[in-house]
């Protein structure tokens, strides 16, 4: 279990410098630039999470691969941009599932050193979406986790049914993979349906808007 999750963790974090590096290819930054997007986006939040809960060096600067990975994807989008642009949308629903695992296993973390359940989801959900936050912040943009569809809150729901499945002590597998389906099935209806929570000046609680198509 410890080997697949590293795997995907991996794998995930490949996705997500790939979405740092096309932000960085469409704004026309330099080599330099697109790998640190690239970087930034891939483990961000997993690196804040470890500071916060004391782990000590980050597994995401103390393990080589990491970073590796995260150059690998930088360097095949700026020279390959063409091709990976091509990927948009599979690359979003491999988002989607790279932001559930990211939630449940940042929340399975926080558990483990000892944090509250409630702080623990919190944690999990930032683990998910840290990354991202921080690409747009370093493009001086308004991040995406507060203006898209349904994002941040599939991040919360699916680290929140991990923090209670350790109150009520369901196996920590069920709970992840419980999780890590609701997180998932929610950011995906939300890019078919279009759904997001209401802007500034709108009433409902849940509005459609022109739905991505991702198949």
């Amino acid at each position: 279990m410890g080997t697949l999750l590293s795997v995907i963790d991996l794998a995930g974090t490949f996705v997500f410098a790939l979405s740092g590096a096309t932000a960085g290819v469409r704004r026309r930054l330099d080599l330099f630039g697109v790998l640190v997007l690239s970087f930034a986006a891939a483990t961000f939040g997993g690196v804040t999470r470890d500071l916060l809960i004391g782990a000590i060096p980050p597994v995401a600067i103390a393990d080589w691969r990491y970073a590796a990975v995260s150059i690998l994807a930088g360097v095949v989008t700026f020279y390959g941009y063409k091709a990976v642009d091509r990927l948009q949308n599979p690359v979003l629903v491999f988002d989607a599932a790279g932001l559930a695992l990211f939630a449940v296993a940042g929340t399975d973390k926080a558990l483990a050193f000892g944090m509250n359940p409630a702080p623990a989801a919190v944690l999990g959900m930032l683990s998910g979406i840290g990354g991202g936050m921080a690409r747009d912040v370093l493009l001086s943009e308004v991040p995406t986790v507060l203006r898209s569809e349904l994002y941040a809150v599939a991040a919360l729901a699916g680290s929140t049914v991990v923090a209670l499945g350790s109150l009520a002590g369901v196996p920590m597998s069920v709970s992840m993979v419980v999780g890590a389906c609701l997180c998932f099935g929610l950011r995906i209806i939300a890019m078919r349906r279009g759904w997001h929570l209401p802007i500034a000046g709108q009433s409902s609680i849940v509005r459609e808007r022109e739905p991505r198509d991702i198949e």
